[in-house]
């Protein structure tokens, strides 16, 4: 089965994010970078830069495809993972470690809650699979 952290947050989307306080550290899954093969560019948003939940905040480049990234939560961007310019495999490599893609000020903390424990995520996986 995927790598799926127990202590992170999971949308329909294949984003996690991890919640620290008012902020959240956001990155694709193990499942999502594993479908989407050979990553080879990342285009990440500007700090500053306002998102709503389930808005597209940049892409995932592939050998096989391009994927559009989601914010599973509304806020607003205060840091870019710049270095998946350089080495965008490191999505395929670690995706809940170094290939984090953005942080963000969460608007709504109770958004959260919306999301999928890594339990639920697990299921819809399987789910989506059949």
């Amino acid at each position: 089965m995927a790598n799926i952290p127990e202590d992170l947050h999971y949308s329909k989307d294949h984003e996690w994010i991890r919640v620290e306080g008012d902020a959240g550290t956001v990155g694709i899954t193990d499942h999502a970078q594993h479908s989407l093969g050979d990553v080879v560019y990342v285009e990440l948003p500007k700090v500053g830069d306002k998102f709503m939940a389930h808005e597209s905040f940049g892409n995932v480049e592939s050998v096989k495809a391009v994927s559009e990234l989601f914010c599973p939560v509304s806020g607003e961007i205060t840091e870019v993972n710049e270095s998946l310019q350089d080495t965008p495999e490191t999505v395929n490599t670690d995706p809940y470690g170094a290939a984090w893609m953005i942080k963000i000020r969460i608007e709504d903390r109770g958004a959260v809650d919306k999301l999928m424990s890594a339990a639920e995520y697990e299921d819809y996986v399987k789910t989506e699979a059949e």
